[in-house]
């Protein structure tokens, strides 16, 4: 039996498990059995609990690179509240002396800058997610109940509905429906939003291979972008989430999206594998 040491993190209750493959080298954890362990370690009661797995390793063409894993094994392109986390690691643990450290992912390479109060702390990590892209609007008809979607990408997919009120929405029942549609070959996060003024706006999401989260990152921007797109939100957003508070803003010259809020660490530990 094999040890792996890890660091249980989140970013507003969206929680992964991060294993540093820099200071550690683990030659048993190959390639195909990192789905498995991302099931393995992910599951409550039998394992760590979590949204997932992230890997923090080197990179040839950025300062790290970021791989995820999630709960459910599959492989995701990029999640906002992740990359957060991933930044408080290599910050804390002093991996990098600079303010702003370049992250590759497989949607491409993120900028993640160090926001520190006037006592010189970090408190807050604000990540270039890159130029969004609005997909088009499509009408579905669920279980008789119908969606009008509009599909998003920040570099992973996303289906915006905008609701009257996200807390009368039964995200477990219209989550898994509209996630699997034939409309998203690669599957689709799914998020529900409430515009509440055009600075304001409260999300409900159910995050692709996990279920429904307490938050999530690049679906707190492709909220705010189909908002803003629908001209019922501004481009300086703060979107209310279930773990808490993100702040979005669209730039109008870069035509870029960044998001900024906070990220936490749980606790170290080890697992046998």
């Amino acid at each position: 039996m094999s040890k792996i040491l890890f660091t249980k993190m989140h970013g507003l209750g969206n929680d992964y498990i991060f294993i540093d493959m820099i200071k550690n080298k683990y030659p048993f954890l190959v390639e195909e059995k990192l789905p498995k362990v991302a099931r393995y370690f992910s599951k409550f009661h039998f394992g760590i609990g979590g949204d997932g797995i992230i890997l923090i390793d080197s990179s040839d063409r950025a300062d790290f690179k970021m791989r995820i894993f999630n709960s459910d094994g599959s492989e995701a392109e990029m999640c906002g509240n992740g990359i957060r986390c991933f930044a408080k690691y290599i910050y804390d643990n002093k991996m990098t002396v600079k303010n702003k450290v370049s992250i590759e992912t497989l949607c491409g390479i993120k900028e993640v800058e160090f926001i520190k109060n006037r006592n010189g702390v970090v408190e807050q990590y604000k990540v270039n997610m890159g130029i969004p892209k609005i997909e088009g609007v499509i009408r579905l008809n669920i279980l008789n109940q119908p969606f009008i979607i509009n599909k998003v990408s920040i570099g992973n997919p996303h289906a915006v509905i905008l609701v009257k009120d996200v807390n009368r929405v039964n995200i477990e029942r219209y989550g898994p429906l509209i996630e699997n549609n034939s409309n998203f070959p690669n599957k689709t996060n799914v998020e529900f939003v409430q515009v509440l003024d055009r600075n304001l706006i409260k999300m409900r999401v159910w995050e692709r291979g996990s279920k429904e989260t307490y938050a999530c990152g690049t679906g707190a921007c492709a909220a705010v972008t189909a908002s803003n797109y629908r001209n019922i939100a501004d481009k300086r957003v703060k979107v209310l989430l279930r773990g808490g508070e993100l702040y979005i803003n669209l730039d109008e010259k870069s035509k870029t999206i960044f998001m900024q809020g906070i990220a936490t660490k749980v606790f170290d530990g080890i697992i046998d594998i």
